[in-house]
């Protein structure tokens, strides 16, 4: 048998683990455009920062320890799903078995004046940093563009390599997608300290400059000095070399509860793929790494005979800037009635808000107490009824013995 695999990140990692706990012999081939070992993603704001040297996921022999055999910085220019062959920039072609496409995420771009000049970056790939490594130093005026996750995670890497940066958000808040308003503005205001200047609900009309980005328009008409400006508005699925085949696409790329495609023997995983959404039933991108990860390993099981479903997946983030933690999952700004639990203590940073309905947790966004997050958590995937005893969900030291003594029983023996 041989499994090809497009992509090298985690979904692949998942995949590989998947297949090898089936078929020990069988051929794996993985193909990527980087010419990268396998690395995390999430880790290279730290590489920039200078907080680390290593951002490798697996060990280095993980290759060799997995009969892998790897084809690095080569780009897929088509799959021949009828002749199931892989088509590579160099003309060569790879047959394939089993097909995993986990080509993830690409970043998007808006289609403005000026995105061709020199010092214009994106922030997803280890060579989008080593770029920016290369032409920042100290006091360089950068502006970034999107107060997400990944823009804020470059934000804190810049302040701490001593640029001077100021962020624009079309969104009326940071981190829009996972705190609220008030939980927005304590992160904003952590930022603001270090010297960040935010324009919020505003966005690049232009970039000027004659070869390097020299000064940036905004919509507003405001005007902005710029020695370089990295875009990280975010990702849309990486799908391009799909379009016009047999292969279902929607915003990502259909499958089913095995990871399946609908082209036989092709499965996909990944941010490339849409898959269940557990607390809305509905199939969609989520484009976090723990998911990523089960994704590919449910594809793999499949690929070599073991059949196994994929129970579904919601949004869920755990990450810090500074001195502040943040974790949330689930339902953030819901559109609908629901219960709203909520304590916040801005003396101490503290905000932890959850979201009820029908006795059951929709979601949840912890600030700097995020000790008890595992349990709320397992509370959540669990649909547990939380009415007798959601008073306590706040606490920090809520805990075990908070829970129904009937929950308690079934999870100290399994009964």
């Amino acid at each position: 048998m041989r499994y090809v695999i497009i992509g090298n990140s985690i979904a692949s990692v998942g995949c590989i683990e998947g297949i090898r706990k089936v078929d020990s012999v069988g051929e794996i081939i993985v193909i990527s455009s980087e010419p990268y070992h396998i690395y995390s993603r999430p880790l290279i704001s730290y590489w920039l920062a200078g907080k680390i040297k290593d951002i490798s996921y697996r060990p280095r022999d993980y290759y060799e320890r997995y009969n892998i055999t790897p084809i690095l910085g080569k780009k897929v220019t088509s799959v021949d799903f009828d002749s199931k062959k892989i088509i590579l920039e160099t003309g060569e072609e790879i047959e394939y078995d089993k097909l995993l496409i986990a080509t993830g995420g690409k970043p998007f771009i808006p289609n403005i004046p000026g995105t061709d000049k020199q010092n214009v970056f994106t922030f997803i790939r280890f060579d989008d940093v080593k770029e920016i490594d290369r032409v920042i130093f100290d006091g360089a005026k950068v502006v970034v563009v999107g107060a997400g996750l990944s823009g804020l995670k470059a934000t804190e890497a810049l302040l701490m390599r001593g640029c001077n940066v100021t962020v624009v958000e079309l969104a009326g808040r940071i981190l829009s997608s996972i705190l609220d308003d008030e939980g927005s503005k304590i992160v904003q205001g952590v930022f603001e300290e270090r010297g960040v200047r935010f324009y919020l609900e505003d966005s690049v009309r232009e970039i000027l400059g004659n070869n390097r980005v020299e000064e940036v328009i905004l919509k507003s008409s405001e005007r902005l000095t710029a020695d370089i400006i990295i875009f990280a508005i975010g990702v849309v699925p990486n799908v391009d070399i799909f379009r016009g085949t047999i292969l279902e696409i929607n915003k990502g790329i259909l499958v089913n509860e095995r990871m399946e495609t609908n082209i036989s023997d092709v499965y996909s995983a990944g941010d490339v793929a849409e898959a269940l959404d557990t607390l809305t039933n509905e199939k969609r991108v989520i484009p976090i790494f723990p998911n990523a990860y089960m994704q590919g390993e449910v594809a793999g099981l499949n690929m070599a005979g073991r059949e196994t479903v994929y129970s579904g997946g919601f949004p869920m983030n755990s990450i810090g800037f500074f001195d502040i933690h943040i974790m949330s999952a689930g339902l953030i700004n819901p559109n609908f009635e629901v219960e709203t639990l909520r304590r916040l203590d801005m003396e101490e940073m503290i905000y932890r808000k959850i979201y009820v309905k029908d006795g059951k947790i929709l979601g949840f966004m912890f600030i700097n107490s995020i000790d008890r997050t595992g349990m709320i958590l397992e509370l959540m995937k669990s649909g547990i009824d939380v009415s007798s005893f959601k008073d306590h969900l706040l606490s920090d030291n809520f805990g075990f013995l908070d829970l129904p003594g009937e929950f308690r029983r079934e999870k100290l023996t399994g009964v």
